[in-house]
């Protein structure tokens, strides 16, 4: 059975039963705990959520328009029917609008609409985050020629979080870190999360990596290994709490499903030409089988 399901529920009733819930930016209160810790070995399970339904072509060309694509523009993911960053899309005028608990004069948190204005050079991407700092500092490009000729290399570190572009990016990254390391013929992640949106955000950044760390192997003649992922600040909104009932109940009752496999398209030998249009067709699950999906809302 999916012992990602097991891992990622038992966080979920940690939250509910061991948390504290706390004011935050959003105006939507969160139940947190201050941090957890996931191991998962690729060779044993590809890790998919079975007790709610996680959407792999979305998650898949997220990350391909981060690390491959290296881009901000939200249009990009738009024309992939793939609408998860909508909400952070920098208007045609330059500014971002949203509504979010900020300092009075007294200092108490009050709900406002704000406006920030990033210029109009940034109109329909994110800002300088994500896809922008890896084309930047050429990520991509110097993780796969150290992962290809310097394999016993100890720096192998992709970093989002970067002082100087905090400020212009309309959300800093969350999964801001990645080490990197090759033994045994194998190639192993850390992942390193500030915040985490544990219904919504970490189903999809898990599976992600997973295939990231899967498609960066493959095209080095590496096998996969291990992901370890250290969480801060691992939260449910408020809002969300009903649907993670909904998604323990299911397991409780119903049980969680045998984890798929994972097939990627074993022509491709160079990262850069996996398929990222709209159909995704390098990647596939084999034998994903789920209990439906779970409308969760989302918080700015």
């Amino acid at each position: 059975m999916s012992q990602f399901d097991k891992d990622y529920l038992n966080l979920c009733r940690r939250i509910l039963s061991e948390g504290t819930e706390v004011v935050n930016r959003t105006g939507t209160n969160t139940i947190k705990v201050p941090s957890h810790h996931f191991h998962f070995d690729l060779q044993q399970e590809f890790p998919i959520l079975t007790t709610k339904q996680v959407f792999i072509r979305q998650a898949v060309l997220e990350m391909l328009w981060i690390y491959q694509a290296q881009s901000n523009d939200v249009r990009w993911l738009q024309e992939r029917d793939v609408n998860i960053w909508n909400e952070w899309e920098i208007d045609e005028n330059g500014i971002w609008t949203a509504d979010q608990l900020v300092p009075d004069g007294s200092g108490q948190l009050v709900k406002k609409t704000i406006h920030k204005d990033f210029g109009k050079e940034y109109a329909h991407t994110i800002g300088t985050a994500y896809g922008y700092i890896v084309k930047k500092f050429q990520m991509t490009q110097n993780l796969i020629d150290k992962i290809k000729n310097h394999p016993e290399d100890r720096r192998m570190v992709m970093t989002l979080w970067q002082n100087d572009y905090l400020d212009t990016a309309v959300l800093p990254s969350c999964v801001w870190s990645s080490e990197w390391d090759v033994t045994d013929g194998k190639l192993n992640c850390w992942v390193h999360q500030r915040s985490c949106d544990v219904p919504l955000g970490l189903p999809f950044n898990v599976t992600q990596y997973a295939v990231l760390l899967s498609m960066l192997a493959q095209t080095a003649g590496l096998q996969p290994g291990t992901i370890d992922w250290s969480i801060k600040d691992a939260h449910i909104y408020v809002n969300q709490i009903d649907g993670i009932r909904e998604q323990i109940k299911r397991q409780d009752e119903q049980g969680d499903l045998p984890a798929p496999k994972l097939w990627l398209n074993p022509e491709v030998k160079d990262f850069f030409d996996f398929d990222s249009s709209r159909d995704c067709k390098d990647v596939k699950l084999i034998d994903y089988k789920h209990l439906g999906k779970i409308k969760f809302p989302i918080s700015q």
